[in-house]
């Protein structure tokens, strides 16, 4: 019992000076994946997050919610459907879209913080012009539907909640400018905009993979730390690449834009977010 009770005393005093670096700083991390299906690890980020938030660290939720997008799209007898790794977005697939993330799983986040003795406050990504985008395109004309393309955050909002001592839980949806609707917006790219907004110390993307790897089969191979400037030549050599090519890019200009460092991590590691943050461990690919 003693050496129970000295253990958990010793990775107190190991977090101590985490806790003084992050102290008063934001953390924007991004939450999907497993980590928001899984019931269990639901609940160790939600702990995570309200913990940070009493030791005095600033911390921003930027949630997608693709699973339950889905689900209600099935009930509907809508299919889903993907181009280049984003959900195509028509008009009816809107709307599902900002009910979902908007009300369901937005408020949904918020209860589960209040529960387990946090602050959380939801805001729209439309809420106070905090997402402002327009229609997504690419060099081939690639159709997304209602896709939007984020080119101007109003961190404000956000920066008022934290002021306050709230949690903010940000879903991932823009105000349309160029045109009268709302946008659905890559989660990744969300949240790595409103960290470079907010001038965020660090961001994190929780994924269902460990991190960035060299060999995608193999664990063992996990690329712990990267600088930005080594990115290019792992895309060429064929390391980065698929979906994890639009992750990294987040990282990348998060960094390069004054966020000190970001993080790929896995989700479906209960506590991720803690190892990451508040112990010499660390998970992930960090990239600085």
């Amino acid at each position: 019992m003693i050496f129970d009770a000295e253990a958990k005393a010793n990775i107190l005093v190991e977090a101590l000076p985490y806790i003084q670096e992050y102290y008063g700083r934001t953390v924007v991390i991004k939450y999907g994946g497993n980590a928001m299906i899984n019931k269990n690890l639901k609940d160790a980020v939600i702990h995570d997050i309200v913990l940070l938030n009493l030791v005095g660290i600033k911390v921003v939720v930027v949630h997608g919610g693709g699973p339950e997008i889905s689900d209600m799209l099935k009930k509907i007898g809508k299919k889903s459907y993907f181009v280049n790794g984003l959900r195509y977005t028509d008009r009816e697939t809107m709307d599902i879209v900002q009910m979902i993330l908007c009300g369901k799983v937005n408020k949904d986040l918020v209860t589960l913080l209040e529960k387990a003795g946090g602050k959380g406050i939801g805001l729209g990504g439309m809420d106070g012009g905090l997402f402002q985008a327009k229609r997504l395109t690419d060099e081939k004309g690639t159709d997304y539907g209602y896709v939007g393309d984020i080119v101007e955050v109003n961190p404000q909002p956000v920066i008022d909640m934290l002021k306050n001592g709230y949690i903010p839980v940000v879903s991932s949806v823009a105000c349309g400018i160029d045109d009268e609707t709302n946008y659905n917006i890559n989660a990744d790219t969300a949240a790595a905009k409103l960290a470079i907004a907010l001038g965020a110390k660090k961001l994190i993307l929780l994924t269902d993979v460990c991190g960035l790897l060299r060999d995608p089969k193999d664990e063992s191979t996990l690329i712990h730390r990267l600088r930005v400037s080594e990115v290019p030549a792992l895309i060429k050599e064929g390391i980065i690449l698929g979906g994890m090519i639009p992750k990294v890019d987040c990282c990348v200009e998060a960094v390069r834009k004054g966020v000190e460092r970001a993080n790929i991590q896995d989700g479906r590691v209960p506590h991720s977010i803690l190892i990451e943050l508040l112990s010499k461990d660390g998970v992930g690919t960090m990239f600085a």
